[in-house]
């Protein structure tokens, strides 16, 4: 996997600008912060955070991926202002789950998500090498 940084661009804190990457595509539907009951974890948005990412490795496990394999993310957040609210937990549980490992990345805020007291779903794509 190859991070791509343009000259003179500042470096992205906890993402990167692109990455090249070459092997089996990985591609895992958005995941909430739901347990494997379906029941929502907790209505604390890093709480969800935590139990997305743990929903995440788990689908990522099943086809002998890791952490280290993701290659992209893309999260809805209901709420802009609790998502940076929370950055700083956020953070912590990324660097517990996830390591050192910076996808690109992209957040977005909507209206809702289909489950009704969801706060966040993030869709992945990992890249496992040949």
């Amino acid at each position: 996997m190859i991070h791509l940084q343009p000259p003179g661009w500042p470096r992205p804190k906890g993402y990167s600008n692109g990455i090249v990457a070459d092997g089996q595509l990985v591609f895992v539907a958005g995941q909430i912060g739901w347990d494997e009951t379906e029941a929502l974890v907790s209505d604390d948005f890093a709480e969800q955070f935590e139990q997305v990412l743990v929903n995440t490795l788990a689908v990522l496990k099943e086809a002998g991926a890791g952490p280290q394999h993701i290659v992209r993310m893309t999260g809805y957040v209901t709420d802009k202002q609790e998502y940076l609210g929370a950055l700083r937990a956020v953070g912590e549980i990324w660097k517990r789950h996830i390591g050192r490992n910076y996808p690109v990345m992209a957040f977005l805020e909507v209206q809702a998500l289909i489950e009704d007291r969801a706060k966040i779903e993030i869709e992945t794509t990992a890249v496992i090498p040949r």
